[in-house]
């Protein structure tokens, strides 16, 4: 004899309080991206899934989210899907689609991405990676879908560098060195300053699939620190490297505007109600704690900031 399994999920909760975000995360899945021309990219994602739930349902259908996830990401492996935000706007639509008592689904990703390029000056192949962020959110009034990159690059304070400077200046007037000749050597031999290993997100938020190139974004946020950084680096590498990184020394603040800077001359087609998430995190050298600065704001809010300066 079989028996009808009660909807437990269904009934009303003790406490009739509504939430904004209820599902799964830790969701491991192999996907699959069509490149034209290209082999395909196969990517070890993570996705995290939500709905909201409204005050008089004590819990969602949580095997029915899974089956939602599994059915679409499946499709995603075998068929052709060529911007992983596409893949989650389509999750978030089925989600909101198959639970009538929701009005919001959630949809975020994350996977390694594994890009090739050359040492900076040995130009030598080598390995890149960057995280890959996007996710979508789903509402009766229409899907908004987010794409952007995770990076790692290097800064150096330029306060310490300052510092540095200072003594290097000192030291050859004492030597009775010419303050002309001072000047062009502290020009053309950037000083020491602490360095920090710098964490770069840039992401771009518009309805529908926000017309952007992932590895320009990448791009972006790994050429608004100091200097790029790579997983090779024989002896002229290392030397490129922390000569561009002292050449252009910046705060944690000017990583996120030189963002920001990029990104208007960069995707001047985007409408104004786009969204610009920009954040950066630096591990200090010198220091216990870490710094860290970051802006979400209107593609049309940022213009009118970039352009006034």
């Amino acid at each position: 004899m079989s028996h009808q399994l009660p909807d437990v999920q269904a009934s009303r909760p003790d406490v009739t309080v509504g939430l904004s975000q209820v599902g799964v995360t830790d969701v491991d899945k192999l996907v699959k991206i069509e490149r034209e021309g290209e082999t395909p990219l196969v990517l070890m994602a993570e996705f995290e899934v939500f709905v909201d739930l409204p005050s008089g349902r004590k819990g969602i259908d949580m095997s029915r989210n899974m089956q939602v996830i599994d059915e679409t990401l499946e499709a995603a492996v075998s068929g052709s899907v060529s911007r992983v935000e596409d893949m989650c706007g389509d999750v978030a639509e089925r989600l909101l689609e198959k639970h009538e008592y929701t009005t919001t689904a959630t949809v975020e990703m994350t996977a390694d991405l594994v890009i090739h390029e050359d040492t900076p000056a040995s130009e030598l192949p080598t390995q890149n990676t960057i995280s890959i962020i996007a996710s979508a959110t789903a509402t009766d009034e229409g899907t908004r879908e987010e794409i952007g990159a995770e990076v790692i690059g290097m800064t150096v304070c330029p306060c310490s560098q300052g510092m540095s400077a200072s003594r290097a200046r000192d030291v050859m007037r004492d030597l009775d060195i010419e303050d002309e000749t001072i000047e062009t050597f502290l020009e053309q031999v950037p000083q020491p300053g602490h360095s920090q290993r710098g964490h770069a997100t840039l992401t771009i938020t518009a309805d529908g699939s926000p017309d952007v190139d992932l590895i320009e974004l990448a791009d972006i946020a790994r050429d608004a620190m100091s200097a790029r950084i790579y997983n090779l680096a024989k002896r002229p590498d290392e030397d490129y490297m922390t000569y561009h990184a002292h050449a252009d020394a910046k705060f944690v603040e000017d990583c996120v505007r030189s963002m920001a800077e990029q990104v208007v001359d960069a995707f001047d087609h985007l409408d104004d109600d786009a969204v610009v998430r920009m954040k950066q995190s630096n591990d200090e050298s010198i220091h216990q704690h870490n710094a860290h600065a970051e802006r979400e704001v209107t593609l049309e809010q940022l213009r009118a900031e970039v352009s006034a300066s």
